[in-house]
């Protein structure tokens, strides 16, 4: 598999800023190998003491991430092999919450499942109005299990119960703002990116500690995801050996 096929995961530090930038040709789905790259990257920009702040975003025009890579998926043969792809996700939304830096999300487009849990594991995220939303696993026969305490985190439990049960409709933009996963919603990304590098340059002027202790105090209560989310992972690697997630992905692809 090259690079492309793997997906990239870059890192462009400016002005204190850390933009890291994910992208794959299909729809921003993310191979367990681009996610362990995410996970790092995370973890790095977190350590750099020239990075006070944290932008996350991905490539492309109308879509943020498309979730779990479906040609993995159908590759999964075993519950370790299931779980440790459903990890990926765990370790990148670990990573973000324990990060000690603000972490902005910049979402121009549709996120599916893992781009949700994305999306809510930032502590400040923006869109453009095409940024609809779904939470798609119960309909291919898994669940958001992994994701979705970053999800509930985010938004509160009716809405997370709400996505979760209806799969298969998209939320607009706009009623992700309301239920609090996106703080603003703009009508182009070049009016968001305007929005994010101001904030951006705001973030960068105040005190890391004070900013460190206010992240610890946002995510209180997440410390037992180190253990929670293995355990959802198991459960996602389980059921994507059924016979019905295989029937599903492979009606998709094909």
């Amino acid at each position: 598999m090259n690079t492309t096929q793997q997906g990239t995961v870059t890192t462009t530090l400016k002005d204190h800023v850390a933009y890291i930038q994910f992208a794959h040709p299909a729809h921003n789905a993310m191979p367990g190998a681009q996610l362990a790259r995410l996970a790092q990257a995370i973890k790095d920009a977190g350590q750099n003491p020239d990075a006070k702040v944290i932008v996350l975003s991905s490539g492309g025009d109308r879509t943020f991430c498309a979730g779990a890579s479906f040609d993995e998926l159908v590759a999964i043969q075993d519950i370790e092999t299931g779980k440790a792809f459903f990890m990926g996700f765990a370790n990148v939304i670990n990573a973000m919450r324990t990060c000690p830096k603000f972490i902005i999300g910049r979402v121009q487009g549709k996120a599916v499942g893992g781009g949700v849990g994305l999306a809510s594991a930032t502590d400040f995220c923006v869109s453009t109005q095409y940024a609809s939303v779904k939470l798609s696993e119960l309909a291919i026969g898994i669940g958001p299990f992994v994701v979705g305490p970053a999800v509930e985190h985010k938004i509160g439990h009716s809405a997370f119960t709400a996505m979760s049960i209806d799969a298969a409709d998209w939320r607009s933009a706009q009623w992700a703002k309301e239920k609090g996963l996106f703080a603003e919603v703009f009508d182009n990304a070049a009016d968001m990116d305007e929005y994010i590098d101001t904030l951006a340059q705001k973030l960068v002027k105040y005190s890391p500690e004070a900013m460190a202790a206010l992240k610890k105090v946002f995510w209180a209560g997440t410390e037992n995801w180190n253990t929670l989310l293995p355990e959802r992972a198991a459960i996602s690697g389980r059921l994507v050996l059924s016979d019905f997630t295989k029937d599903f992905i492979k009606r998709f692809k094909s």
